[in-house]
């Protein structure tokens, strides 16, 4: 805030000692996806152009969405008698008007919706102090969303300073001049990140209107909710091209996925040490293990520092310089180069990291024409990568595009994103530079979570993460790994429907069902022998059959049969009425768990922790509304587990047309078995439903 006075600043920060400062800046639970009005403070040192600055900004934006305040004019509307009675105040009386000053000017931010560009000082510091003596309210801190830092030559400002004809200025050195801003740059940086405030330094340029109208237009836009509906868009042109084609897509991580590389850490290297203090490369390496954490705020300050680093130009060699230095895995190069030959498979690489610097390493590589990258990195990328972003756009794919989707990923960030993926791998390196943190929380997903993932090692000769069982093996250069991603996955693949309607065995299992004097014990052991039948006939092909060891009745051991994995096949009784021929699906599997359920969430995780394929029995299937809505719920659960339906009759239509035929039409990891289909559109009720008839209820209301 320019101005004669240095004891009028009302919105600005104040850095005193380090006991205040640890009492100001505990981290707060607050991120820029909050509805909360965005306050942008203007900081620099007196004399590198605030006010001319702030009053350019209002010319090239206007007031529709914008609105402009200087902090000493802020405190003359707000104080009786204006400034002169300000001076008198005692100092708690000076803070109690500084907060209102800075909250009156969040509140009409809040009521107009407008963006609040705010220009003030910092920290006072004359030349013969030790200290800068700043100035701060806590109000400015749960007030302001954005800190834009004018980081002009001290020399440029020196030379303003004397120039400046219409206010006076004591003299300062350049030398002082620079103390004093690095001192300014180094404690609102540090200040902001323990206040979930995004900071950003603006240096001396030609473009420096434009640039700053830019980033004030992004902040205005920018939410969480509307980061993610950018990448989403993204996503959607990226398919757009496919023209419907598509049946699977890859989805992969970048950096420590492809390649054993950080290219962030790469790009920051590149970065000439002598465009950096100390200061800042260190916040640099600190700023995800900072206060902000993996935010989408963390993410967001990320695409700062990279703009306040280098223009478009700068920006672009040294993406080039680091696509330079990564070396693709070859196995990744080889499977992505596959895909480029394949019209029904896609491929996207979304990564948090640098969207340039992935693009020219695809492009060297000859794919970059059908793998698109997803990232940010830079404003004018419209978004940024998070884990929930990751997370969000598998999900789209699977759900709304209905394709089957792979997906390949290293880091914490990705878990999120390979849970909700058809098939996921997670990438291992070597012990030196994978992520320390991984195991502990892939164990937990796994555990706790429902992941249900493979790993391919990358070398092949670095040690595999946690065991073989959790986390089994997989060589993404093996014939049958590639053969599962190629294969064809048509989105009209016909419908999982197996029956036995027109077989001897059928027409004599369903005559009991179906006679009226039939009811009680009777009809449930009728029920409980077509469970047994359509376990025995049908699912032993559908999941398979292992061998295990027995006892032979001469006196050695000779091969048994059982289901694939029986032990990791869950039994759903649809209660009631599929309760009996549930119990005869378990009679042929007995090793397989057992569980009664009357509505969805009657099944939870721990039912499909551990389990390969899951057995809904009921014994009529009408609408087939009730079964798509287990197998919608244990979807939200477990994206890639197997589901067969067993029923006793179904109506032709539930599986001709509706959400039912729909889903057993277009995922290949849903099936349905059925005694019987029947063109019967009978719906029975009372005496002639199927539950009461089993248990002698057909008397009651």
């Amino acid at each position: 805030m320019p101005t004669n006075c240095q004891n009028t600043s009302t919105d600005t920060l104040n850095l005193t000692t380090d006991h205040e400062l640890n009492q100001s800046t505990a981290p707060e639970t607050r991120s820029a996806s909050n509805d909360k009005a965005v306050v942008v403070g203007l900081y620099g040192v007196p004399g590198s152009g605030k006010t001319f600055l702030l009053n350019q900004l209002e010319q090239e934006l206007g007031q529709e969405h914008f609105t402009f305040y200087e902090g000493s004019k802020m405190i003359a509307d707000v104080v009786p008698g204006g400034l002169d009675a300000f001076q008198k105040l005692e100092e708690q009386e000076k803070e109690h008007w500084r907060q209102f000053a800075i909250k009156t000017i969040s509140k009409r931010c809040a009521d107009d919706g407008k963006v609040a560009v705010v220009a003030g000082h910092f920290m006072f510091w004359r030349e013969e102090e030790e200290a800068g003596r700043p100035v701060y309210t806590k109000s400015d801190l749960d007030t302001f969303t954005h800190i834009l830092y004018l980081d002009f030559p001290t020399e440029v400002i020196a030379e303003r300073r004397l120039n400046d004809t219409e206010r006076s200025r004591p003299s300062i050195s350049a030398t002082h001049l620079r103390r004093w801003q690095q001192a300014e740059k180094t404690q609102l940086r540090h200040l902001c990140r323990h206040n979930n405030i995004l900071f950003s330094l603006i240096s001396l340029h030609p473009t420096l209107l434009n640039k700053v109208s830019t980033l004030l237009r992004d902040f205005r836009n920018q939410t969480e909710k509307y980061n993610l509906s950018q990448a989403q868009n993204r996503l959607d042109q990226v398919l757009l091209a496919s023209q419907g084609q598509l049946e699977t897509v890859l989805v992969m991580d970048a950096d420590r996925t492809l390649a054993a590389q950080d290219t962030g850490a790469l790009f920051w290297k590149s970065v000439s040490s002598s465009r950096l203090s100390k200061d800042e490369e260190y916040t640099l390496k600190t700023l995800f293990s900072g206060p902000l954490g993996y935010s989408y705020t963390a993410f967001r300050q990320a695409v700062l520092l990279y703009e306040e680093t280098a223009d478009d130009q700068e920006f672009d060699a040294l993406c080039q310089d680091v696509a330079s230095a990564v070396t693709m895995h070859p196995e990744f190069v080889s499977l992505l180069q596959l895909v480029t030959e394949q019209q029904h498979i896609g491929a996207v690489i979304v990564s948090c990291g640098l969207r340039r610097v992935w693009e020219k390493v695809l492009e060297r590589e000859g794919v970059s024409k059908t793998v698109k990258v997803i990232g940010g990195g830079r404003v004018a990328d419209g978004f940024v990568v998070t884990a929930a972003v990751k997370a969000a756009l598998v999900a789209r794919l699977r759900d709304e595009y209905q394709l089957y989707v792979w997906a390949f990923g290293d880091s914490l960030l990705d878990l999120d994103m390979l849970s909700k993926a058809d098939q996921a791998i997670v990438v291992v390196g070597e012990e030196q530079t994978r992520s320390k943190t991984m195991d502990a929380a892939l164990m937990d997903a796994i555990d706790n979570g429902g992941l249900r993932a493979r790993q391919a090692v990358l070398p092949s000769n670095a040690s595999p993460r946690l065991d073989a069982t959790r986390l089994p093996l997989v060589k993404l250069t093996e014939q049958e790994f590639v053969d599962s991603i190629l294969c064809r996955r048509s989105r009209h693949i016909g419908l999982q429907v197996h029956h036995a309607t027109d077989r001897g065995a059928a027409k004599l299992l369903m005559t009991p069902t179906r006679d009226a004097t039939i009811a009680g014990p009777a009809l449930r052991e009728a029920h409980r022998r077509v469970g047994w039948y359509l376990a025995t006939e049908f699912l032993t092909d559908m999941i398979g059959v292992e061998e295990y060891p027995i006892p032979h009745v001469q006196g050695h051991y000779t091969v048994g049969y059982r289901l694939s994995h029986e032990q990791q096949t869950s039994i759903v009784a649809l209660m009631r009425g599929g309760e009996a021929m549930a119990l005869g699906v378990n009679d042929a599997f007995p090793l397989a768990m057992f569980i009664h359920a009357s509505r969805p969430d009657n099944i939870n995780l721990s039912h499909l922790q551990g389990q390969l394929a899951i057995v809904l029995v009921d014994s009529v299937v009408n609408s087939g509304k009730t079964v798509l809505q287990f197998v919608q719920h244990i979807r939200k659960l477990d994206a890639t587990i197997r589901i067969v339906v067993v029923a006793g009759v179904v109506q032709a239509q539930s599986i001709s047309v509706g959400g039912l035929a729909q889903a057993l039409s277009t995922r290949t990891n849903l099936s349905l078995v059925a005694l019987r289909v029947s063109d019967n559109k009978f719906t029975g009720r009372g005496a002639t439903d199927t539950g009461n008839r089993l248990f002698n209820t057909t008397h009651l209301p």
